[in-house]
């Protein structure tokens, strides 16, 4: 995944990760860049979008996230530590979340897109929301954060909803949640009030992550 069309949940884990992850994070990146360029074939899909689809199932009441859970782990070992500890993060959050009416919740509006930073020639890639319709017809839309490290803090919550709200701008920003799905703990403008620096900060972060990333190249090639 090039850093210029990077997600934003790989670019906030990035972008907010101790220094000697965040250069590894980096490296890897040029690593994936060079197999790439050299014609080498993917190495496979997200190894979170088996979990996130299960989890958006047990939403709308179509799969047990337990059973489904343990079916994903029967038939890949490599999901035996990590699909667990996300199936019981979201289920708490869920949990908790559901509370609001005892009423189905339906499947909401689509909702994916790419916001493009022209300054950076980069774009950010927004997609895998969770799109819930409530008891009343209201829509809501629950972005995820699957990384183990770091945990999402209330400053990087800050600058992935003020993304979304830029790369979506026609959905109010109070419909926004932004989960840490490992943790079970969600963020909206309630918890994760912006406070008018966003973009600065957030073109900041993504520039520096370039240019940190160009140095590490530049050396990689002496």
């Amino acid at each position: 995944m090039p850093l210029e069309s990077i997600s934003l949940r790989k670019l906030l884990k990035i972008g907010f990760s101790t220094p000697n992850r965040r250069r590894a994070e980096l490296r890897g990146i040029i690593r994936q860049d060079r197999a790439k360029a050299a014609g080498a074939a993917d190495e496979g899909g997200d190894f979170y979008a088996g979990f996130w689809a299960d989890a958006r199932a047990h939403v709308f009441g179509t799969q047990d996230l337990h059973e489904s859970t343990a079916e994903r782990v029967a038939g890949n070992r490599n999901r035996q530590r990590l699909y667990p500890l996300l199936r019981d993060g979201f289920l708490r959050w869920w949990s908790t979340y559901r509370r609001r009416t005892n009423e189905p919740f339906q499947l909401g509006p689509s909702q994916r897109t790419r916001f493009e930073i022209p300054g950076l020639a980069s774009m950010v890639k927004v997609e895998s929301i969770l799109s819930i319709t409530d008891g009343s017809g209201s829509h809501h839309y629950v972005y995820p954060y699957f990384a183990e490290a770091p945990e999402l803090s209330v400053d990087a919550a800050r600058l992935g909803l003020w993304l979304l709200g830029q790369a979506l701008p026609e959905i109010p920003p109070e419909r926004f949640q932004l989960l840490d799905v490992l943790r079970g703990r969600a963020f909206s403008v309630t918890q994760a009030a912006l406070q008018g620096d966003e973009e600065q900060q957030f073109l900041r972060m993504y520039a520096g992550l370039i240019q940190e990333r160009d140095g590490l190249r530049r050396l990689a090639e002496e």
